[in-house]
């Protein structure tokens, strides 16, 4: 089977590179609440030398009422230039967890125009466990500019997602914990329903990682084509808050699928709306 390019860069790779022209290091750590981690405390206390700090909360539609929503282009692009980032450099993105949240802040970044985005394999952890530095002091970088274009082709919002319920022609894959998806146990966001969007499918996040890494692209083949995935189709992933959606992109994005969105609002959304269908169960 041929696969893509792979989207990981290694920690030995970004180490050799540290520091030169071209080159954005970002820190993208986002936890759950029931994580009871900080992600800038972590960061104050020790991050990659040179590595900006990306909070996908602050970066975000605060006004929407929905969790870590797109920003407009105009805000992504102040935002990020601040941070000293243009879409033409070379932008390393990684994570406390390994693999969490790093997956949502490269996709954000590639919908937005970025031509050249990475993540870092097995995030800190692996950064660490190689013995390589960390720094305290946050960098002091030059204000860039970034030249935001939203590419919404990537991203589907609540009244397209309606239209493309039962659908053949597009797949709907779910990335919460089986037990959410069937709507067996409670949403950790209060107020929502449970259940899923019927017709998805369910491919929980976490069975696509291994050791804070991906699993090889012929391991993620395996399991989209256990839950009836196919990947020459139209795909839109969707999950919680939409981080874990950008994992399942991330995943078919390693095994060639070349037609797939993201829903923005996913479940945080979706649930909480009682003008739209929900079904509970296993996957039809």
């Amino acid at each position: 089977m041929t696969h893509a390019t792979s989207p990981f860069v290694s920690p030995a790779w970004l180490a050799d590179r540290l520091g030169e022209p071209g080159l954005s290091v970002v820190d993208g750590s986002w936890y759950l609440p029931g994580d009871a981690r900080d992600p800038d405390a972590d960061y104050a206390a020790g991050h990659i030398p040179g590595a900006v700090r990306f909070d996908l909360d602050r970066i975000a539609d605060t006004t929407s009422g929905l969790p870590h929503m797109l920003p407009s282009p105009e805000a992504f692009a102040a935002a990020v230039g601040a941070l000293g980032i243009s879409e033409r450099q070379t932008i390393v993105v990684y994570d406390g967890a390994g693999l969490f949240s790093a997956p949502r802040v490269r996709w954000t970044f590639r919908v937005m125009g970025a031509i050249d985005v990475r993540i870092l394999e097995g995030g800190l952890p692996a950064w660490v466990a190689a013995g390589l530095p960390l720094e305290t002091h946050g960098p002091k970088p030059e204000a860039a500019v970034f030249q935001a274009k939203l590419d919404r082709d990537a991203v589907r919002a609540i009244d397209e997602m309606q239209s493309i319920i039962g659908s053949a022609a597009v797949e709907i894959v779910d990335a919460r914990p089986a037990a959410r998806f069937r709507g067996e146990a409670p949403e950790p966001r209060p107020g929502l329903r449970s259940g899923h969007m019927p017709g998805s499918r369910n491919v929980p996040a976490s069975e696509l990682i291994a050791n804070g890494k991906l699993k090889s692209p012929d391991a993620v083949a395996v399991i989209f084509a256990e839950a009836g995935v196919d990947p020459a189709k139209s795909i839109v992933t969707t999950c919680g808050s939409g981080v874990t959606a950008a994992i399942l992109a991330l995943g078919l994005e390693t095994i060639g699928a070349k037609n797939v969105a993201l829903y923005d609002g996913s479940w945080a959304e979706w649930g909480g709306r009682a003008d739209v269908p929900v079904a509970t169960g296993p996957a039809e």
